[in-house]
């Protein structure tokens, strides 16, 4: 198996990444080998690999543009098939829907959605829809000056795509059919609480979002049949000692659904929450060093059984043990160096 990291790359960002970089991935101790640098790649962060795991996207960060990769299956190096434009500044998230016929992506800065067909060989075809979010901003005057959409997962029916918007201290919901995006419903959070990102229970109707600006996670009931999220609960993602400055990034949940990580940057940490099996709510548990700086994006191994937090400003992809019961994070005293790194996945 292959993890493969994007990472940060222009001045305008202080980034030192090179670009894409694939690792050959052991999962019995969670050890990286470095296989490959695809690089003259500007600021591919977010990633998203089919379901075959032959073929890899990325947005690319404060550009306009999205790219398709063939990955070779036997060396997992990559091969560039094509980019297209999103139409939008900044594009943050993607996300490909169940039948992998389309992709949605979230442009932050452009305040709006784009939905673009894949065609047969996995390529990017031309933008096809291009859904502008609107709302009164919340009273941050620097981070919410207007709609700022930073992700939008599909729910695990695939019928909706949900999409925290960071500058309207909103969640969007929109029924996905035929390809387009349908405005379903919204749910306000608190404000200045600034929704980033958004994790599903596998088996309870339930959402988790980190809220980046106030460092919280709020957890949602939602409703399968018509995509609504209705607020039960929201915690902090900081121990109560903790006063300096701090803002959340990343949201896992472990594949039984019992546990949920998320990572904060200024208190460089993850986050552990426990999932009450009653009712689906949370209890803090902890917040364990990130030994590094920034956590911008935390993923759990395919086997669940190590995290990795890539730390951005530290330039360095630290492994965590997972102790299955508890779910509490111990260092393996593995990492590895890889500049500027904000998203990885697994094919």
């Amino acid at each position: 198996m292959y993890a493969y990291v994007g990472s940060r790359t222009t001045r305008e960002r202080h980034a030192r990444g090179e670009g894409i970089s694939v690792y050959r991935f052991d999962a019995r101790d969670a050890s990286l080998e470095l296989a490959q640098v695809v690089g003259d790649l500007v600021n591919p962060s977010y990633l998203a690999v089919n379901s075959r795991r032959d073929r890899l996207y990325t947005v690319h960060g404060d550009r306009s543009d999205i790219s398709a990769f063939a990955i070779d299956r036997g060396t997992g190096r990559l091969s560039l098939l094509n980019t297209q434009s999103t139409q939008g500044r900044n594009p943050v998230h993607l996300a490909l829907d169940p039948q992998e016929r389309y992709v949605v992506v979230s442009n932050h800065i452009g305040a709006s959605l784009a939905v673009l067909p894949i065609a047969g060989d996995g390529s990017l075809l031309p933008l096809s829809q291009l859904e502008p979010l609107e709302g009164e901003p919340g009273p941050h005057r620097v981070e919410q000056k207007h709609a700022k959409p930073h992700f939008n997962p599909f729910d695990p029916s695939g019928r909706y795509v949900i999409v925290p918007d960071k500058g309207l201290d909103r969640i969007f919901s929109f029924r996905f059919d035929e390809g387009r995006l349908l405005p379903a419903s919204s749910v306000d959070s608190r404000e200045t609480a600034g929704p980033r990102h958004l994790a599903f229970h596998p088996g309870l109707s339930m959402a988790y979002c980190v809220n980046e600006l106030d460092s919280t996670v709020t957890t949602y009931r939602f409703d399968p049949e018509t995509g609504a999220l209705q607020p039960l609960q929201i915690l902090s993602a900081l121990p109560q000692t903790y006063t300096g400055n701090s803002r959340a990034s990343g949201i896992i949940v472990d594949a039984q659904g019992r546990f949920v990580y998320a990572s904060n940057r200024g208190y460089d940490s993850v986050a552990v929450f426990r999932v009450r099996p009653e009712d689906g709510c949370l209890e803090f548990l902890g917040a364990e060093p990130s030994l590094g700086k920034t956590p911008r994006f935390i993923t759990l191994t395919p086997d669940g059984r190590h995290l990795y937090a890539l730390n951005e400003d530290s330039d360095t992809i630290v492994a965590f043990a997972v102790d299955s019961d508890q779910g509490t994070l111990k260092a393996t005293g593995r990492s590895v160096s890889c500049g500027s790194p904000v998203c990885m996945v697994f094919a």
